[in-house]
């Protein structure tokens, strides 16, 4: 269980405003954020895996990652973090990428195979097609078998062929490791083929929305 008491001042689209969210997530749910550009969603995700301050509490699995007296490193917090940019190391091959996080040369062999790159493993990461460069990102942020899977529009430069192929699997990743999965997106679809509950941040405050409501907003 993930259980997230937090506030932080924010200057979005709108003006100044406090991004506030006290949710309680189940261990092994997927929940997709959406709402509009500026409303906070990329802050939050990035509050849980340590690359933004913000007041209050994130606690997981009965480890405190955040409170009053402390604040654990991402290094330290068994996070999974897939940018909208990949953040790949260019100088490096995928196989490298992927082994620069973990040595676990079994297991980059197994992501290599699920995500269809194997035959890319020796390639330079900058000479792959976007489509590639997002399944190495995946594929990397799964090498620290994390407990929490945050992504931030993973497929938002992709076309939609692409997209559908890797929202599979995603879906299918997100099973296979037993994670718990916070996406980004904007995209409805994704969120009514991945989600198991939506989160809408509209101004800093977090509403939840079940995927009945949103089949009939959309």
């Amino acid at each position: 269980m993930l259980k997230i008491e937090i506030e932080k001042q924010l200057h979005g689209s709108n003006g100044e405003m406090t991004l506030t969210v006290n949710e309680t997530v189940n261990k092994g749910d997927f929940i997709v954020i959406m709402g509009e550009s500026g409303a906070g969603k990329s802050t939050l995700i990035r509050c849980l895996a340590g690359l933004e301050k913000a007041s209050g509490s994130i606690v997981i699995e009965g480890e405190v990652w955040q409170d009053e007296s402390k604040t654990v490193p991402i290094q330290q917090r068994n996070v999974g973090f897939v940018f909208q940019d990949y953040a790949l190391f260019d100088n490096m091959s995928v196989k490298e990428n992927l082994l620069f996080v973990n040595t676990d040369e079994s297991l980059a062999e197994e992501l290599l195979e699920m995500m269809e790159i194997k035959g890319l493993a020796e390639r330079n990461v900058q000479f792959l097609s976007g489509g590639q460069k997002q399944r190495v990102a995946l594929a990397r942020a799964l090498m620290r078998r994390p407990r929490l899977l945050l992504m931030d529009e993973p497929l938002s430069a992709l076309d939609p062929r692409m997209r559908h192929k890797l929202s599979q699997k995603i879906k299918a990743l997100h099973k296979r490791f037993g994670m718990t999965t916070l996406m980004v997106s904007h995209d409805v679809n994704e969120a009514k083929n991945l989600a198991d509950r939506v989160w809408f941040v509209e101004f800093g405050e977090l509403k939840e929305y079940n995927r009945t409501y949103l089949e009939e907003l959309y």
